[in-house]
């Protein structure tokens, strides 16, 4: 059996979706209803964390986020939201689940069977990415760079910025212009610092804008070979590991 909590603050749809779930796979048996982020936060000490959450994103003293940042919590989550299609993209990205109110079945059967087959795979673990999902929620993002070059100081507004590369101990920024300023972060930070909806780490020394991206080849050894705009003096590979993400964030 799958021992799973609902966290939602109106009582009709939490009803709903438990005889829904109840319905939809008997496997799923519900623990427990709660409405707030204060009783399951009490809830969650007082008990063994279940297998799985249905989360509302909004509740009535606070967001599910709230509950999962104060709880700790690391059980696989399916959120339930009445969120805009920005906030969606962020819990696919991330490999969550995300039911769009008001739920219909075939939606709740896909995403106890993601569930199903995401805690099956070998590499399963613990995946704390709600704070990345909050920034990316709240767009909490950085919105330029001040950079400078000799005795000049110039703001480069993130969405002029094609990528990012690191070479010979230095993160530079290059625009889609073709200008390029040298950057005070290292890679790591700056990849914290920007929305990851538009850009991404392809390799350790190159982090790009989807915009960037003019055209996308297949490379020996199972990788890509990316042809950006501007153009790069080198080629920008997008590594093995990284592939099969990177085809997920294009795909958005």
């Amino acid at each position: 059996m799958i021992q799973a909590l609902i966290v939602e603050d109106e009582r009709l749809s939490a009803d709903r979706l438990k005889k829904m779930i109840e319905k939809v796979d008997p496997e799923v048996q519900i623990m427990d209803i709660l409405d707030s982020v204060e009783s399951s936060l009490e809830w969650y000490r007082d008990n063994s964390p279940p297998d799985l959450i249905f989360l509302d994103i909004q509740l009535n003293d606070g967001t599910g986020l709230d509950f999962l940042r104060d709880s700790n919590c690391k059980c696989p989550i399916i959120f339930t939201t009445a969120y805009d299609d920005y906030a969606i993209k962020a819990f696919r990205y991330n490999s969550l689940d995300y039911l769009l109110k008001p739920i219909e079945e075939e939606d709740l059967k896909r995403a106890i069977e993601k569930f199903k087959e995401y805690t099956s795979q070998p590499e399963f673990r613990d995946n704390p990415v709600y704070p990345e999902v909050q920034r990316i929620i709240s767009k909490e993002f950085k919105k330029r760079f001040l950079v400078k070059l000799g005795d000049q100081l110039k703001p480069i507004d993130v969405e002029d910025i094609a990528y990012f590369v690191y070479e010979k101990g230095l993160t530079s920024l290059f625009t889609h212009d073709g200008e390029k300023w040298p950057v005070d972060h290292s890679l790591e930070q700056v990849e914290e610092l920007i929305n990851p909806l538009e850009f991404y780490r392809v390799n350790r020394q190159t982090l790009i804008s989807l915009k960037s991206i003019k055209e996308i080849h297949t490379y020996f050894n199972s990788r890509l070979l990316l042809n950006l705009n501007p153009s790069l003096d080198q080629d920008v590979i997008v590594a093995r590991e990284r592939v099969a993400h990177f085809k997920k964030w294009m795909d958005l």
